[in-house]
């Protein structure tokens, strides 16, 4: 689990990168949303991420492609299922890697 200072609420937040794929994750929107930090590591190893609003406070990615190949298939429940369930093995050992437990600014 991540953890987030934010100097608006003056507290920490605690977060999972799941919550980036879940239409309810970060407290459905109304938490410290984490969705670009976590766009951002996918990014940073050379994929092509896509985020969208959800609704009208929460943002979730909704594509990650390599080389135009959408990696995410058609038949994952987005914005509900678990992402462990539905993306490569490399994203998922990315993201575990990357983002673990470690204190992430806003």
């Amino acid at each position: 689990m991540n953890t987030t200072y934010c100097p608006h609420c003056n507290h920490d937040h605690h977060w999972t990168w799941e919550e980036a794929f879940d239409k309810f994750g970060f407290g459905d929107g109304d938490g410290l949303v984490m969705t670009e930090h976590v766009a951002e590591a996918i990014r940073a190893a050379g994929y092509t991420v896509t985020t969208v609003v959800w609704g009208m406070h929460n943002v979730i990615i909704r594509s990650i492609k390599r080389d135009e190949v959408e990696l995410i298939p058609d038949t994952a429940e987005l914005g509900y299922g678990d992402p462990r369930t539905y993306l490569p093995d490399d994203i998922v050992t990315l993201l575990d890697d990357k983002l673990d437990g470690e204190q992430v600014e806003p």
